[in-house]
């Protein structure tokens, strides 16, 4: 069968990515701060774990990640302004107090390793986040308020990070990513270490 050359391109590039090369390779935990565009600014942790490659230079990894947050005051005075409007009394203050966002995410990542075989190696990574979002506060509980603030969200992750290599088997983690969801634009800066499981054809 005669291949034409963008078809022989085609073939060689399909043929990188490849499940063999998928496994656990390694597990990790890093913390760090977290911005968002409507809550304080607090630490946030994650468990990582390293589901090894699928193309030469391009690995998988989940991680699970929590954090527990207050709304800015803006938000909360923005809450109450709106509550205000139902109601439609000019007699009635409302007062929400502190509310709180407790958030538990799931990511999947691919990271493109730019030196997969070297003691340092950045990488850059493309991801997909999922999180589950509980709202809780003393004025707010058992109400409508409460409900609206229980959620499921997607977002879109991108990340830039660089590992150092101590041993064959720890290595220092830094990276910094960002998030777009429906509700929150979140970054975050985190280190940490992580164990890498022995493999005889490990990269």
């Amino acid at each position: 069968m005669l291949l034409l050359p963008g078809s022989v391109w085609a073939q060689g590039f399909w043929e990188q990515f490849s499940y063999e090369g998928l496994r656990l390779s390694g597990i990790g935990v890093d913390v760090g701060p977290v911005w968002s565009n409507r809550l304080t600014t607090g630490p946030v942790g994650a468990l990582r774990i390293d589901f090894g490659h699928f193309a030469p230079k391009v690995r998988v990894l989940v991680s699970a990640s929590y954090f527990r947050r207050e709304f800015r005051q803006e938000e909360i005075d923005e809450f109450e302004r709106q509550l205000e409007n139902i109601i439609d009394d000019p007699s009635v203050t409302i007062d929400l107090g502190a509310i709180t966002w407790a958030d538990y995410g799931l990511a999947l990542d691919f990271h493109y390793l730019f030196e997969p075989a070297r003691r340092v190696r950045p990488y850059a990574g493309l991801g997909l986040g999922l999180h589950l979002r509980n709202g809780s506060g003393d004025a707010i509980s058992g109400t409508f308020v409460e409900g609206a603030l229980d959620m499921v969200d997607v977002g879109l992750i991108g990340s830039l990070g660089l590992e150092i290599g101590l041993t064959r088997s720890l290595v220092l983690t830094a990276d910094a990513r960002g998030e777009a969801t429906t509700e929150l634009l979140l970054a975050s800066v985190r280190g940490g270490i992580t164990y890498r499981l022995p493999h005889k054809d490990s990269r």
